[in-house]
């Protein structure tokens, strides 16, 4: 009997704190009676629930809308290229020449090597971005349009150290693609890449974005790539890389491989260095980067110390050109360079990237450490070498 008592007792003290519990609720939150049996409502909590995991917004189920926005703007490239065969040493010989001369020429004919490549249409009027190394020694390019036509393609330049090369062909109202924004990209954002791989027609693979900034892959000379898993084979050099909105973000270059399984390690080129190539090409029918004449490479733990700073970061200088604007400013072989018109370089290729960014005729100023002493040279930049 004490304990019936005992439970009743507790379960209309526990009513008692419910009540009082609500109504503290009603009068914090302005809530009418209706509104607070809604928020105990189970089906009112699991739904709450369900929109807060999904941000309000419904499971992306498919890409086609990207992939419908972008598609027709990328191309197929073929190229072809007569391969002379080297002449055979017996054939200078009268006597051999005249016995088996026939038969060795007809057996080193000149072949015809056809290569494949993508590319991307980026004006209506024609313009197209691929890669240099998939038209680089082109007798003749061929440029296939989704749409089943084609058309020859002039090279209008190129560009070996970015691999960027940009080709026109003579058709109008073209499906030029759109451009991403100047929004940063980010590691794990969800990328297509479209292409031609392997020509078993135009393909789009799915991935993300794996890293940013890549560098010192042994590529190219400037190399600043995005890093993707999105597969990519032979035939998808020259293609787009494109953001889940269709927009282009990159163009596919490489693959890194080792032959042995999936690697899942693809590049592209940012749209932002293409699209100055491109402007660079088409206003000036060449790209131009500044040089001041010297050769760098890591700084030594000697060098370091005989600054003072063991610390410093920088290029060591282990060459210059003669005459080079860096010869005739005065910098010598042994100097550190620290800094480019007052901004810190931590390498040599960071110090070759920066200079590369200013015209040839634009003046800089170049801070070195020669042992320990501070000093600061003023150049004029030239060309850049091919």
């Amino acid at each position: 009997m004490k304990l019936i008592k005992a439970v009743s007792f507790i379960i209309q003290f526990g009513l008692i704190g419910l009540g009082m519990a609500a109504l503290y609720l009603i009068w914090q939150s302005d809530h009418d009676g209706s509104e607070l049996i809604n928020f105990f409502s189970p089906s009112q909590l699991m739904q709450h629930s369900n929109d807060s995991a999904a941000g309000n917004t419904s499971p992306v189920t498919s890409y086609a809308d990207a992939v419908a926005s972008s598609f027709n703007s990328v191309v197929t490239i073929y190229t072809t290229k007569q391969v002379k065969h080297k002449t055979h040493p017996l054939l200078n010989d009268p006597i051999f020449n005249q016995l088996f001369g026939e038969q060795l020429e007809r057996r080193q004919r000149d072949n015809t090597e056809i290569n494949l490549g993508s590319g991307v249409i980026i004006s209506s009027d024609g313009y197209i971005i691929t890669n240099q190394h998939v038209v680089t020694g082109a007798d003749e390019i061929l440029v296939s349009l989704s749409d089943g036509r084609g058309s020859q393609a002039v090279l209008v330049g190129e560009d070996r150290e970015t691999d960027i090369a940009i080709l026109h062909i003579p058709i109008n109202g073209l499906d030029e693609i759109e451009v991403a924004d100047t929004q940063p990209i980010r590691v794990g954002d969800v990328v297509l890449a479209i292409g031609n791989p392997l020509n078993v027609g135009q393909t789009v693979t799915m991935g993300i974005i794996s890293a940013t900034g890549r560098n010192r892959i042994g590529l190219n000379t400037f190399e600043n790539f995005i890093q993707t898993d999105a597969a990519i084979n032979p035939g998808n050099s020259g293609g787009a890389l494109v953001n889940a909105r269709g927009q282009l973000i990159g163009i596919n270059t490489a693959i890194f491989s080792q032959e042995v399984g999936a690697q899942g390690i693809g590049f592209a080129i940012p749209i932002s260095i293409a699209l100055d190539i491109k402007q660079q090409i088409i206003d000036n029918g060449k790209v131009s980067r500044g040089w001041i004449g010297v050769e760098g490479t890591q700084i030594t733990a000697k060098a370091a110390m005989e600054t003072g700073n063991p610390n410093i970061r920088g290029a060591l200088i282990v060459g210059v050109f003669i005459d080079s604007p860096a010869d005739m400013a005065g910098i010598r072989s042994g100097d550190i360079m620290v800094a480019v018109n007052g901004e810190p370089v931590d390498n040599i290729r960071d110090l070759l990237e920066v200079i590369t960014l200013y015209q040839p005729g634009e003046i800089i100023e170049i801070t070195v450490f020669r042992g320990p002493q501070k000093m600061t040279f003023s150049m004029r930049a030239t060309e850049r070498p091919q």
